[in-house]
């Protein structure tokens, strides 16, 4: 009777491990199964979103608006090629008539209808005068400045002409934002103008200069009313239209 009770002990344990075993298997088993649904679901998902996004990143970029009837557009894209800069007419803007006169002269400039906002550009090619430089090195008659430098001294004077002896707040443009426009240097200046025709009574500017070395210099000037977040939203709007070629 002994050895019976311990067998159906033993006969017991050996069942409730065999229970136990099988309890923890269906346990991973459906731990298993919502793993596996949860990844078809997921491939699933993505066969449907993969198409829209590779219809997204295929889709053709919008064609910008040129204007080739502008002959001030014509000719900007000249002195920007001879410059090594791009320029691509952003969208919402409008062409205005660039300011060519003995205080301010620049290579064209846009407007934003009914914003009360406009920028002037102007840039000018480096390879000449970097030519020049270099050629009169080792001349004991004739020095020449850096043109490297052009966007400090260039930045500065334009500064002064837009505000007279007022102060303005400049700042270094850092490298990362450099990078975006594949330039090596550049300042920027937050004006408040003097009040002239010249500038049709805008209150403030932010003037922005930009250089690559050996190559070339971009100058915009932004123009409002107000120093809000609007303004610089439509600066945004506008902020890669002109760039240095890699």
């Amino acid at each position: 009777m002994v050895i019976l009770s311990i067998n159906i002990l033993n006969l017991q344990r050996v069942t409730l491990s065999r229970l136990l075993i099988i309890r923890i298997v269906r346990a991973m088993m459906f731990d298993i199964w919502k793993q596996f649904k949860q990844i078809l679901f997921t491939a699933a998902g993505m066969l449907v979103i993969a198409p829209t996004l590779a219809q997204v990143k295929k889709a053709p970029p919008a064609t910008p608006v040129h204007h080739p009837s502008s002959t001030q557009l014509k000719e900007f894209f000249v002195l920007a090629a001879q410059a090594n800069v791009t320029f691509v007419y952003p969208k919402g803007f409008r062409e205005i008539p660039a300011p060519d006169d003995e205080d301010f002269s620049y290579d064209y400039a846009l407007e934003l209808p009914g914003k009360n906002f406009e920028m002037w550009f102007q840039v000018k090619s480096e390879k000449e005068d970097w030519f020049n430089y270099i050629r009169t090195q080792n001349s004991r008659t004739s020095q020449m400045a850096n043109p490297d430098s052009v966007y400090n001294t260039l930045g500065k004077a334009l500064a002064t002409a837009f505000t007279g002896d007022q102060q303005y707040f400049q700042t270094v443009i850092p490298p990362d934002v450099l990078a975006r426009y594949n330039a090596d240097a550049g300042k920027s200046y937050l004006l408040t103008l003097l009040d002239l025709d010249q500038t049709k009574h805008y209150k403030y500017a932010l003037l922005i200069t930009l250089q690559k070395y050996h190559t070339g210099t971009i100058v915009a000037v932004c123009f409002t009313n107000e120093k809000g977040p609007e303004f610089f939203k439509n600066i945004k709007k506008a902020s890669n239209c002109l760039k240095f070629k890699p």
